[in-house]
């Protein structure tokens, strides 16, 4: 089993929701975080002065999933997220060892 973890803009979350029910996911969990990456945060302009928003709005997005279906649910968090701009994010994948669920006691690939 594989965590994935999506870091992507606020404004793709609900894109980004609409994949995963359409690649067969039942279960995420999405975040509010703020953060930055190479583009260190955006300089804007209101009323003719100029500052600095070090920190973005980003979602973070985790999905518990089977090993057999990790490249499908990455793939489609990349088309519905991808804008071709800088800040579209970042996929992390990590090892899970294992699940139980809570209700039942039901483990391993089971739970999930």
């Amino acid at each position: 089993m594989k965590k994935i973890e999506a870091i992507v803009r606020s404004e793709s979350v609900d894109e980004v929701r609409q994949a995963l029910t359409g690649a067969g996911v039942n279960g995420l969990m999405i975040s509010e975080i703020e953060g930055h990456g190479k583009q260190n945060g955006v300089v804007q302009l209101w009323r003719g002065e100029k500052y600095k928003i070090e920190l973005l709005p980003k979602a973070r997005i985790e999905i518990i999933v089977k090993d057999k279906d990790v490249e499908r649910i990455t793939n489609a968090i990349i088309q519905s997220a991808r804008t071709g701009e800088i800040g579209d994010g970042k996929i992390f994948i990590y090892p899970v060892d294992e699940v139980i669920r809570i209700r039942t006691g039901e483990k391993g690939e089971a739970a999930v």
